[in-house]
């Protein structure tokens, strides 16, 4: 049986990755894709790629909300940036 299909992380807020989600799912998601942002610095996608060995389409999906980073990703993400990237559980708004 096939995996019901959910939306997106910026299907599920408006505005993002800039207006807080209630959806502590999707919070993390954003606040993830901040964070990225912020490690990436001046770095081009295909820069981050390189460093992370993350397709640079993949960094790309992750930013604008469109895919659902997993634990491998995020690892890769983290050790080739070296920043931390998960936020960790949102607090409550």
């Amino acid at each position: 049986m096939p995996r019901p299909t959910r939306l997106s992380p910026r299907d599920r807020v408006a505005d993002w990755p800039e207006t807080r989600s209630a959806d502590s799912s999707t919070e993390v998601a954003r606040q993830l894709a901040r964070n990225l942002r912020a490690a990436m610095g001046e770095r081009s996608l295909r820069a981050a790629g390189v460093d992370t060995g993350v397709d640079h389409s993949t960094i790309q999906a992750i930013l604008q909300g469109r895919a659902w980073p997993d634990l491998d990703t995020i690892a890769r993400l983290e050790n080739g940036l070296g920043a931390d990237l998960w936020p960790g559980r949102p607090s409550s708004a």
